[in-house]
C-alpha cells in the first residue's frame, strides 16, 4: 500500500492552460480597480 504517485496523480489535477498568466493579470486588475477606487472616493 505504500505505492509512489507522480506529481499529476498526486495534485490530480494539470497545471497547463495559461492557468498563471490568469491569475497574475487578474490579481493586477484587481489592484488597479482598487487603486482607482481609492483615489476616486478617498482623496480630495
Amino acid at each position: 500500500m505504500n505505492e509512489e504517485l507522480n506529481r499529476t496523480e498526486a495534485r490530480q489535477g494539470v497545471t497547463g492552460h495559461k492557468v498563471r498568466y490568469v491569475l497574475g493579470i487578474s490579481t493586477a486588475l484587481v489592484v488597479a480597480l482598487f487603486a482607482i477606487i481609492y483615489f476616486v472616493f478617498f482623496t480630495g
